[in-house]
């Protein structure tokens, strides 16, 4: 699709952007407002109680961004005024019904303007509560659609997911969608009702046993991952999301609804510039832990494809799809953004790389001097893993256990601290193994081009 037709639809456009303080959200922001100025208006929904918070959040997580720097130059001046005109803050919450939209009258004029919703809103983390993940990543999704229908000059809505929704399937994985109440490994009974009711039961069960907030925190994280993995899922991130498309094929009737299905999301590849990146997303915190000398060993398959996609090249397919689906009510619409097939790159490579990356631009630690890096030992089992956590960590942690016990405790702060720290690492490894061993190579459906 040519540029200029995207911008020519995006002219005079209403887009409402769900999850606005999202890392994607703020690259679409940025790219729309950069270029396609004459956009009406992009309506940002920002979870807060008010506009003053909402207000905040805009300035604090959004515009101070460096992100905005090549649209700030452009506008020149006049930015201030150029934002003020084009942005509008939602404060609202999609864990809610009517996404917690208190203000009457904006809600009225969303429902009478909107073209365009993009629902950018989720929480990532893999081991989320139970009931925050249930409460965005799936039932969101049902508040979103129900209120879409409200909405009468909608023309598509984009709703932004994971290709991780597969699982840990080998081979060609297609688009193929999520059905409802249909689990990944055959056991019967997924019913996202019921979910909501086991989270109901577990926090009355907590509050009556008087447990602390941490004790809920705690108990909220296991339940999800329990229920993930009882049908087949291997987090609660990816587990809650797939519900979430579930109830897009179920709720969407006659509205043009695509899902974007992104791989691992990295830093900008060219736009507003390169290497444009918040935080340290999945696999960059591995890589900045390789660079700070503090990790001495890789887990992963070294042969297995490391499928990244960058985060402006997410941002242009949900453009470029938002523009040709819009007025085409369709059926079962799923793009699979990555780079597996047209693309490639193996661990192998990704290895290399890093190695020689850090050489040549080693870190720099906090005393001002450069780390150097040596080459990685790579265990391509969870068998050589554990061996060597036993014969690096553990057997030395024995010896200190002992003599813990014969030096009257003196070393007992020492022994928890190395305890806590192989606890830290064995959870991660067991968030990260699915990504770290994935078989699968993403692919469109035949006949469809992607």
């Amino acid at each position: 699709m040519e540029l200029g037709s995207i911008t020519d639809f995006l002219q005079n456009k209403n887009i409402l952007v769900i999850g606005a303080t999202g890392f994607l959200a703020k690259i679409f922001v940025e790219k729309v407002l950069r270029v396609q100025p004459n956009v009406k208006k992009l309506y940002l929904l920002l979870r807060a109680t008010d506009a003053e918070s909402a207000s905040q959040r805009l300035h604090n997580e959004i515009m101070r961004k460096d992100l905005f720097r090549l649209l700030k130059e452009n506008v020149g001046a006049k930015f201030n005024a150029f934002v003020s005109e084009k942005l509008t803050l939602v404060p609202g919450d999609i864990s809610q019904e009517d996404l917690n939209l208190k203000d009457p009258i904006l809600r009225e004029e969303i429902y009478n303007q909107i073209h365009c919703i993009v629902n950018f809103a989720a929480t990532t983390n893999f081991d989320e509560r139970y009931d925050v993940a249930l409460g965005i990543n799936t039932f969101g999704v049902k508040h979103v659609l129900n209120f879409a229908k409200s909405c009468i000059k909608l023309k598509v809505l984009v709703h932004v997911s994971t290709a991780y929704v597969c699982g840990e399937r080998g081979g060609l994985i297609v688009e193929d969608p999520c059905q409802l109440g249909v689990s990944l490994n055959g056991v019967p009974g997924l019913d996202i009702g019921m979910e909501k009711r086991v989270v109901e039961d577990k926090m009355n069960q907590l509050h009556e046993e008087g447990a602390t907030e941490e004790d809920v925190k705690m108990a909220m994280k296991d339940l999800g991952m329990k229920r993930a993995t009882l049908y087949g899922w291997p987090n609660t991130y990816v587990f809650t999301k797939a519900m979430g498309e579930m109830l897009v094929e179920t709720l969407k009737k006659n509205m043009s609804v695509i899902i974007v299905r992104p791989t691992m999301i990295t830093s900008t590849y060219k736009e507003p510039f390169p290497g444009w990146v918040e935080g340290v997303r999945t696999i960059d915190s591995v890589i900045v832990a390789y660079g700070k000398g503090k990790l001495p060993c890789f887990l992963l398959d070294i042969n297995a494809i490391f499928d990244v996609i960058p985060a402006d090249m997410v941002v242009n397919a949900i453009i470029t799809t938002l523009v040709a689906h819009a007025n085409q009510p369709c059926d079962n619409i799923i793009y699979q953004v990555g780079s597996s097939i047209a693309n490639p790159i193996r661990y192998h490579n990704l290895k290399d790389y890093i190695y020689r990356y850090f050489k040549a631009k080693p870190w720099v630690n906090k005393e001002g001097n450069p780390v150097m890096v040596g080459k990685v030992t790579v265990l391509d089992t969870m068998t050589s893993f554990q061996r060597y956590m036993f014969i690096r960590y553990l057997l030395p942690l024995k010896g200190l256990e002992l003599a813990n016990v014969a030096f009257c405790q003196y070393f007992q702060g020492m022994c928890l601290d190395i305890r806590r720290k192989i606890h830290i690492v064995m959870q991660l490894v067991d968030l990260y193994k699915p990504y770290v061993f994935f078989k699968g190579v993403k692919v469109a459906n035949s006949g469809q081009t992607r």
